[in-house]
């Protein structure tokens, strides 16, 4: 069957504006490690996994596996799945776990096959399905773990694949937290028939994708004893992303070099520190603070909006909230 023509579009394709406040400011190269030149222990402990889980494992279980098998002590995951949901895991390691954070904001999207319980005419199928696009209101399934109080959540695009039969395949878009299972019984409800979740895969969880970065359990056990046993690290080094790639998706505010220690021993962010931000910073958004080198020195909400950041000479621009940078990467400089 055709397929629908949709615009596959979440919070993390949004493309952003730099506008700069300082075009004179430098960085130093003898300080810091911009995230491609950072030895392979270093990006292993600010490193996050593009992860293809498979179907059977929870995702606590797997996390608990790569820590078991790369010896960390921390390391945590960018949203449940199921055991048997297959698809795209981010996990994150070491320093930078409290990194998933960042992909709250960002949507998620999947692949799902449905199984309605009795005939429907096509164009129904596609009318009714489109009326679930937008925001809809959920309670959290029994076996969840968050409570079950009725919440709303944003359904970006549906777009249907397949249909054969009493078979729906239709990919979703949707913002954290939107449950795919209750999602599909609420449209078979709408249809008149019923309806349950057959499969479903995790194709997308914001900028981590199903691409060149998506690794396997398998291929991480090889990678890893390349790296340890014979001393090839081309291959892990690629199996994990630097953290940086968690915050593509934020709206981010540069800062000068002298700066940034100040950011990692407590301060919140103050305007003369600023370099350059992107367009469109409304306060309370989730910001990511980064170096002129483009690696991540915290999050933090922001505090004004972009054209206050550029004209004010004074004041906290960005609350900070996590630091991720060490404090020893960057010079003392007050």
């Amino acid at each position: 069957m055709a397929r629908d023509e949709v615009r596959r579009i979440l919070p993390a394709d949004i493309k952003r504006e730099v506008l700069v406040k300082d075009e004179k400011a430098e960085t130093n190269p003898k300080w810091g490690f911009p995230p491609e030149k950072r030895p392979m222990e270093m990006h292993m402990q600010f490193g996050i996994i593009n992860l293809d889980k498979p179907p059977g494992p929870t995702s606590h279980e797997v996390v608990a596996w790569i820590k078991r098998l790369f010896d960390l002590s921390k390391a945590g995951h960018g949203g449940t799945l199921d055991p048997k949901v297959s698809g795209v895991l981010p996990v994150a390691l070491e320093r930078a776990t409290r990194v998933v954070q960042a992909l709250l904001p960002a949507g998620k999207e999947y692949v799902a096959l449905m199984h309605l319980h009795g005939d429907v005419p096509e164009d129904k199928i596609r009318a009714v399905m489109r009326e679930f696009e937008g925001e809809i209101i959920q309670r959290p399934p029994l076996r969840s773990a968050v409570k079950r109080r009725l919440r709303t959540r944003k359904v970006y695009y549906i777009e249907i694949l397949e249909i054969d039969g009493k078979d729906v395949l239709f990919r979703v878009g949707v913002e954290a937290g939107t449950y795919i299972r209750s999602l599909i019984h609420h449209i078979g409800l709408a249809l008149g028939v019923g309806a349950h979740m057959a499969e479903l895969r995790r194709t997308r969880s914001g900028p981590f994708k199903e691409d060149e970065t998506l690794v396997t359990l398998h291929d991480l056990v090889d990678y890893y004893h390349f790296w340890r046993d014979d001393g090839i690290e081309e291959y892990f080094r690629k199996a994990i992303q630097p953290m940086e790639k968690a915050v593509e998706h934020l709206p981010k505010v540069w800062i000068r070099d002298s700066a940034v220690a100040a950011v990692t021993h407590g301060a919140d962010l103050a305007v003369p520190g600023i370099v350059k931000v992107h367009k469109g910073i409304k306060r309370g958004d989730l910001i990511a603070v980064m170096t002129l080198k483009d690696e991540l020195v915290a999050l933090g909400k922001a505090a004004m909006t972009s054209g206050e950041m550029l004209q004010r000479s004074k004041g906290i621009a960005v609350d900070v909230d996590k630091v991720f940078m060490p404090r020893d990467w960057y010079p003392k400089m007050w």
